[in-house]
């Protein structure tokens, strides 16, 4: 059992912040099947039209964890959180490319409920998980080839550091077709209620297992709630 912690650090600046996790077991990861790459070319050439009439920064998601980005002490303008990452991509028109099915159903849940999303094998995880206010020495080596500075950045970390964050996610823990079991964590938007995140969570563990089979689990952290054992 790993044992997943929300740390007062963040829910001392913003009482509503919460994590959705689904923990998958026994799946499989492979390239993407051609119904998934489809339905996101599809889903990111109607994402670019809408953007052309409103702007990334006021999508409502996308504004509210901006919201929430500045209240935990970081600068949204200079670490974007994943998701409008995502989101300004294509409002250029720079359509994301099918990697593996993992990562691009990933991506595409970002991209749908417009909050950051990370998955991670959990056979890299050493220990249990807490997801605390990221200070001066929080970094890793990312898997945008450099090394990130978590300072004033929500992240996840496990018994040998960081591992991963709303901004971008480390090599270490990262999801390969080697995976059998993974944990998927949410930054569910504050003011999403418990009912709306527990819904959100049962819908994309279920696309999730349709195309990786295995089982999986959902759980919901808050801080009233804060520790959960998957």
């Amino acid at each position: 059992m790993t044992k997943i912690t929300l740390d007062s650090s963040l829910t001392n600046l913003v009482p509503a912040f919460k994590i959705g996790i689904i923990h998958y077991t026994k799946i499989v990861v492979a390239e993407s099947p051609q119904m998934i790459k489809g339905r996101t070319q599809l889903y990111q050439e109607n994402l670019f039209l809408e953007l052309q009439e409103q702007a990334v920064t006021e999508r409502p998601g996308i504004k509210e964890w901006r919201s929430t980005w500045k209240a935990l002490g970081g600068d949204q303008n200079r670490y974007r959180h994943s998701a409008e990452s995502l989101m300004r991509r294509i409002a250029k028109q720079n359509y994301l490319t099918p990697f593996q099915s993992a990562v691009d159903l990933n991506n595409f849940f970002s991209l749908q409920y417009e909050i950051p999303i990370g998955i991670y094998d959990e056979n890299l995880i050493d220990g249990d998980i807490v997801i605390a206010l990221g200070n001066e020495e929080t970094g890793y080596e990312g898997l945008n080839g450099r090394f990130n500075s978590l300072k004033n950045i929500a992240h996840s970390k496990d018994s040998k550091g960081p591992f991963g964050s709303p901004f971008v996610d480390s090599k270490r823990t990262a999801v390969t077709e080697n995976t059998t079991d993974a944990i998927q964590l949410f930054y569910l938007r504050p003011s999403f209620s418990d009912e709306e995140s527990i819904e959100l969570l049962n819908a994309a563990g279920k696309m999730f297992s349709q195309i990786h089979g295995g089982d999986y689990t959902i759980a919901l952290i808050t801080k009233e709630h804060r520790e959960v054992e998957i």
